[in-house]
C-alpha cells in the first residue's frame, strides 16, 4: 500500500467512527424521546448504567492479544512463513473474547445468587 493511503485511511476511519458515534447516539435518544421519558429521566438513565466487570473483560482479552502477538512472532522469528502474527493475533483475541464472555457471565450468576 502507498504511504500516502495512511493518513486518508486514517482520516476516513477516524470521521467513520466519529459519525457512527453520533448517529448512534442521536437515534437513542430519539427512541427514548419517542417512550416519552423527560430530559431528567435520560440524565438517571445514562448515570445509572453501570457496565459491570468491564476491566475484567479487557484484562483478558488484552493478555490474549498479547500472547498471540508473542507467539506469533515467536513463530514467525523461527519459520520462514509470515502469517504467523495475524493468525494468532485473531485466533487468540477471540478466544480471549469468548473467555472472558463466559467468565463474566459465571461472575454475574453468581452476584445474582448472592442478592437472593
Amino acid at each position: 500500500m502507498p504511504e500516502e493511503l495512511v493518513p486518508i485511511i486514517l482520516f476516513l476511519v477516524i470521521g467513520l467512527v466519529m459519525i457512527m458515534f453520533f448517529y448512534f447516539r442521536s437515534k437513542e435518544r430519539s427512541l427514548m424521546l419517542e417512550k416519552g421519558l423527560t430530559a431528567e429521566q435520560m440524565l438517571e438513565f445514562y448515570k445509572t448504567k453501570p457496565v459491570p466487570y468491564l476491566g475484567l473483560k479487557f484484562g483478558i482479552v488484552t493478555i490474549f492479544f498479547g500472547v498471540g502477538l508473542g507467539v506469533g512472532m515467536l513463530l514467525e522469528t523461527y519459520t520462514t512463513d509470515e502469517f504467523w502474527i495475524p493468525f494468532f493475533l485473531i485466533t487468540l483475541t477471540g478466544l480471549g473474547f469468548v473467555i472472558a464472555h463466559f467468565a463474566v457471565r459465571e461472575l454475574e450468576k453468581k452476584d445474582k445468587q448472592e442478592l437472593r
